[in-house]
């Protein structure tokens, strides 16, 4: 029966309309398994030594243990991001002559083959190996490492339990952060009592029942849940909602663009995708957090630079890319109506430019890091409004990439709204700020680099109205295409 639903689920990939883009996004998609696999088991044959080497008095696997609270929470917030669930896959199976006990197996059976399954185990297993090689009791290390394995299978069937209430999702993600703060200043250092119970189950290999039962309750609970909706006008089906609306008259000072911003407004408010990239634009703030606090950049200003544009960024990298895709499902009607398209895109730039400005004030605290930093972030701030919105306009023009509104994107599984055009575009916002500060830098000093990087940014302020007349020709010129595109069906 697997043989079957696998050629079904081939046929389906082979004879659809996207097959080569499919086989191209694939092999990308091998080539970052293999990069982050490789790195992952490279970490974990180094784990035992780098730790042994930074706190020579504790155990490693006490350290581990320690921490593990952590790495599960991060890992269910990064499966909640990026996993697909498998009820996505579960409607076309539903027409054909099988049990539905059989495709539910089936279809929660496959998730455990996914990626996020697979890399804690790449650390796991070869930080194992050098634990027995040290000669640790090998009954503990090996069923210590099967406990691993069962709570990261666990992890993976309560992220679909969890998946569609974002407020249970909320609740993790203040709850991690309130952990590592009360953590960082020692006021309660949860991973003492959680590396307690950790290594209570190293110490003890009968304890694994506990991990396994856990997995097993989730898998019913999970087997249960699809069993119940296991039907075509189900769950599944389209759900259709009330609609709440909101008094944005605020909005029209703003004159003509008004409708437009109050459209992307609800777009934003009402619909899953827009919602989850908002969310992740907001994570980008701490972006920076990733290079400032550590030593090896601090000699390399370029990359600094690189970093400032995301801390600001986060919103026009992520929600600006897939303009005008996020109109697709009604792009149609948009275009028959008797509006101005510079006034459509310029709504789309004072979006952009106040996503900016919000994640400016809120990056405040960088000051911690002293004013260079926080020079990087304001002069990384305008050259984000007045360079980075348009490289963003000019790319949608190639974009022609529909996007499904209340479809959460996925990595390495729902690659909607993906396509090369946005990687080809993705360099010049990335690499264009790191040129502007560094040439400056290197041959004059550090703040000619920052007012180039900033005064780049202005120039772009300035000249908008001759960014956005040029940018609105090529939408023109291709405005037929990207209609017809969006009509495609995948």
């Amino acid at each position: 029966m697997i043989s079957h639903f696998l050629t079904l689920e081939w046929k389906q990939f082979s004879r659809a309309a996207y097959f080569q883009k499919g086989i191209a996004i694939k092999i990308l998609l091998i080539f970052a398994v293999i990069y982050f696999g490789g790195s992952a088991l490279i970490m974990g044959g180094a784990l035992y030594f780098i730790l042994k080497d930074a706190i020579p008095k504790t155990d490693p696997i006490v350290i581990v243990n320690n921490f593990l609270i952590y790495w599960f929470l991060f890992d269910l917030i990064l499966r909640y991001f990026m996993q697909q669930l498998p009820v996505m896959n579960i409607k076309p199976l539903m027409t054909i002559p099988v049990k539905k006990k059989t495709v539910i197996h089936y279809l929660l059976g496959k998730t455990t083959i996914s990626f996020f399954n697979f890399l804690p185990i790449f650390v796991l297993f070869p930080f194992s190996v050098v634990l027995l090689i040290k000669n640790y009791p090998a009954v503990n290390v090996i069923f210590w490492f099967l406990s691993m394995g069962f709570l990261t299978y666990s992890i993976n069937f309560l992220n679909f339990l969890i998946n569609k209430v974002n407020a249970i999702f909320y609740s993790l993600i203040s709850v991690l952060v309130v952990l590592i703060v009360l953590e960082y200043f020692k006021i309660f250092q949860i991973s003492k009592p959680i590396g307690t119970a950790f290594n209570t189950l190293y110490n003890n290999p009968i304890l694994i029942v506990i991990p396994a039962l856990l997995l097993a309750v989730l898998y019913f609970m999970n087997f249960k849940y699809i069993k119940s909706d296991f039907y075509i006008d189900g769950k599944v089906s389209k759900n259709i909602k009330e609609v709440n609306t909101a008094d944005l008259s605020w909005m029209n000072r703003f004159g003509s663009v008004a409708i437009f911003l109050k459209n992307d407004v609800k777009l934003i408010w009402r619909n899953a995708r827009p919602r989850q990239v908002m969310l992740m634009s907001f994570l980008f703030l701490f972006y920076g957090l990733l290079f400032y606090t550590n030593k090896t950049y601090q000699e390399m200003p370029a990359i600094l630079a690189f970093a400032s544009i995301f801390v600001t960024g986060g919103f026009l990298l992520t929600f600006g890319q897939l303009v005008p895709s996020w109109d697709s499902e009604y792009y149609k009607l948009l275009m028959s109506q008797n509006i101005s398209y510079k006034k459509y895109l310029e709504s789309k730039w004072y979006l952009m430019v106040f996503a900016v400005t919000i994640s400016f004030v809120l990056s405040t605290p960088y000051l911690y890091f002293g004013w260079k930093i926080y020079g990087m972030i304001v002069a990384g701030a305008f050259f984000n409004i007045g360079l980075n919105s348009f490289i963003t306009l000019f790319g949608g023009a190639l974009n022609r990439t529909p996007v499904e509104l209340n479809v959460k994107a996925k990595a390495f599984s729902n690659t909607n709204g993906f396509n090369p055009t946005q990687m080809l575009i993705a360099l010049p916002k990335m690499v264009l700020p790191m040129l502007l500060f560094y040439i400056p830098y290197k041959f004059i000093n550090f703040e000619a680099g920052l007012l180039v990087l900033g005064f780049s940014g202005v120039l772009g302020i300035i000249f908008r109205n001759f960014f956005l007349t040029k940018i609105e020709g090529i939408y023109q010129k291709g405005k037929y295409k990207t209609i017809a595109a969006y009509n495609e069906k995948k």
